[in-house]
């Protein structure tokens, strides 16, 4: 394709391509592009507004990655706060067979932020005593009452007791899996595998 322009007086005068040519130099009564053997008549300025909104385009971009729900964000660091320790409350709870109640306990209290290995292995040993107190008809309850984030946490859990298994805890854990990644999907699974946050 050849772009030509059409002055009032002479002939074909040969002009850049659409996006590089510049209005006013010559082209009073518009310009035409020549494409095989026919001439097609272009508005002037029409080029130019081209090229200013192909230059503008460059400002309008859209993140699809927001709303993919597979999405991992890395979160900022906190403080560690100092929680004392749920060992005790979720023991008690579990003599009285409120095992709901203790599990709500130990995930609410699960010190992700914290710095202490000990402290962290602590919480460990609670969640797991707690994850395997529960009945097998209990735990899609027990899941279905946690948000996203609950569900995140008791994954990192559940892999935590897989890779200290004890006796029996391993079908357990498999039965929690199996319920969280219902409510949860991949994505949880995904967000637990990528997290710099351990438990």
């Amino acid at each position: 394709m050849v772009l030509v322009c059409s002055p009032s007086r002479g002939g074909w005068k040969p002009r850049p391509p659409p996006g590089l040519y510049s209005p006013g130099r010559g082209c009073g009564d518009g310009f035409r592009f020549r494409w095989g053997g026919g001439v097609f008549p272009v508005p002037v300025g029409a080029g130019a507004g081209m090229a200013r909104s192909t230059l503008s385009s460059r400002f309008r971009r859209l993140d699809i990655d927001q709303y993919d729900e597979n999405r991992f964000v890395e979160e900022p660091e906190e403080a560690a706060a100092a929680e004392p320790d749920a060992g005790p409350e979720v023991e008690a709870l579990l003599r009285r067979g409120d095992a709901l109640r203790a599990f709500h306990t130990a995930i609410r209290s699960s010190p992700a932020n914290a710095k202490s290995q000990a402290m962290k292995e602590q919480a460990q040993g609670t969640m797991l005593k707690v994850l395997t107190s529960f009945k097998s008809s209990e735990i899609e309850q027990a899941v279905n009452s946690l948000d996203r984030n609950g569900v995140d946490l008791l994954m990192k859990y559940i892999y935590k007791g897989f890779e200290k298994p004890t006796e029996n805890s391993s079908a357990i854990l498999l039965q929690w899996h199996e319920k969280a990644l219902a409510v949860g999907g991949l994505g949880s699974i995904v967000r637990v595998l990528t997290a710099r946050k351990t438990v």
